[in-house]
């Protein structure tokens, strides 16, 4: 079975299409992904070899575009999906990981009446998934109770090294790997009281603030693990015992898996507020925090620190299992033999 893997725009995306590709060919399947020319599609997969092909299509978001801005990202896509036509016809189904890199694909698949899935990363849907979803012959949610499946697609490593905290010794400050100032802000902000304390700090700051953030603690006299990317974070977040991070969703359900509890702060302007809504999931289960930026988040830490952790990090444990994506394909699966 050939299975289309459609989307992306930005990392969290992308990782789910990774994932999903993996776990196809673990079943024996062919994958095939169609992307965009803007946004980090090609610098993930242009150079893939696990892919049996990739396509990349003249497309950019809609959303956020006024006037001939708009109009002009709305031809493209136009075009765009009559070119996804012919690639969407040699393919058996259509799984969408969403973002704008997903619309060619998917509206040729639901004007071929191809098996069109999507996976939603959001707790607030995105407009596109929003439209598409009656056109779907599954929709796969980790914030749905009617979701046919709950579990984010999250690396095997991530739950290998989960385990239970209880004091907090180590904190981590994630900005993601462009960084997120407030966030660092924060950590120096917490940084001398962290070091009276003898807690330990890791801190992605992002590439763009490390030497600031680096020449800050040094300043302070503060000793800290600094990075700006680091392809083991699930070791790190494995010798955390509690994170202070934005609450995209593949971070989030990377902390989840982790069982680490965390203090969530929404990246303010992120579409739909859709960080707000993940990471507002996880407080109402007293799985983890979460605080806006403008609320002062530095008080709500200061009583983290001497809180145990136990509770909120079983908690977590329990909303994600492994093996997320081949979950998803064996209901791809189930669903075609139907």
């Amino acid at each position: 079975m050939t299975i289309l893997i459609t989307g992306g725009g930005t990392g969290g995306h992308l990782a789910i299409a990774k994932s999903l590709r993996d776990a196809a060919l673990n079943a024996g399947h062919r994958a095939v992904f169609v992307g965009s020319m803007s946004g980090q599609d090609r610098a993930w997969f242009e150079e893939d070899t696990l892919f049996e092909r990739v396509h990349f299509l003249q497309t950019s978001g809609v959303v956020n575009k006024k006037g001939l801005a708009r109009i002009s990202s709305l031809l493209s896509s136009i075009r765009a999906t009559l070119s996804a036509l012919l690639l969407v016809t040699k393919a058996d189904c259509v799984v969408s990981v969403g973002g704008f890199s997903a619309a060619p694909a998917s509206f040729a698949a639901v004007l071929l009446r191809k098996p069109f899935y999507i996976h939603e990363q959001n707790a607030a849907l995105g407009r596109l998934n929003r439209l598409l979803r009656p056109f779907s012959k599954a929709f796969f949610s980790s914030y749905e109770l009617n979701s046919v499946l709950k579990d984010y697609p999250v690396r095997a490593s991530f739950f290998e090294g989960s385990r239970n905290r209880e004091k907090v010794k180590t904190v981590i400050f994630l900005g993601g790997s462009q960084g997120a100032r407030f966030i660092n802000d924060l950590a120096l902000k917490i940084a001398p009281l962290l070091h009276e304390k003898g807690i330990k700090i890791i801190h992605q700051a992002g590439k763009q603030e490390l030497e600031k953030v680096k020449n800050a603690y040094q300043e302070l006299g503060v000793e800290a693990e600094l990075f700006a990317f680091r392809a083991d974070i699930d070791t790190l977040m494995q010798a955390s015992d509690l994170a202070v991070s934005r609450s995209g969703a593949s971070t989030l359900w990377e902390l989840c898996a982790s069982g680490l509890p965390a203090l969530y702060i929404p990246y303010p302007y992120a579409a739909a507020d859709h960080q707000f809504f993940n990471a507002k999931f996880l407080a109402e289960k007293n799985a983890s925090w979460l605080c806006r930026q403008e609320e002062d988040p530095y008080l709500l830490l200061l009583r983290l620190l001497d809180m145990n952790m136990k509770e909120h990090s079983e908690c977590l444990q329990k909303l994600i299992r492994p093996n997320g994506a081949e979950l998803i394909i064996k209901e791809v699966e189930k669903c075609l033999q139907k």
